[in-house]
């Protein structure tokens, strides 16, 4: 079972990274991306976003349908934080993030730090 859910995590990063790497981003770069977009949405966190509360699978649809539409500004996984998921387009307002009994954060933090432990595991 381990071994299919690894082909198919292999099989998913493909058709993920194929269009972005055809739009300029580098396999990596695509991997990393949907990384901190799934991280956001198995969080389990309160996402922000305008004054409202929204669940963290709505905060991961939302954050997809953006990077889909402005893929062009996010070329890695920085820019996407800081272009496309820390604040509305609509009204300039940032994005926050609260989790369990945790204070509410940036957005931006909060995924810079997934992006971090993503980077550099802990053994």
């Amino acid at each position: 079972m381990t071994s299919m859910r690894a082909f198919l995590s292999v099989i998913m990063l493909a058709l993920v990274a194929l269009p972005v790497v055809a739009a300029g981003i580098d396999a990596e770069a695509a991997a990393e991306i949907e990384f901190l977009l799934e991280a956001v949405g198995a969080s389990g966190c309160v996402f922000i976003r305008n004054d409202k509360d929204h669940s963290s699978e709505e905060a991961e649809d939302h954050l997809r349908m953006k990077y889909r539409n402005g893929k062009r500004w996010a070329k890695s996984p920085e820019q996407f934080i800081e272009r496309i998921a820390t604040k509305s387009s609509w009204s300039g307002d940032p994005y926050f993030i609260r989790c369990s009994n945790a204070e509410q954060q940036p957005t931006g933090e909060w995924m810079s730090a997934r992006l971090s432990d993503y980077r550099n595991p802990t053994l």
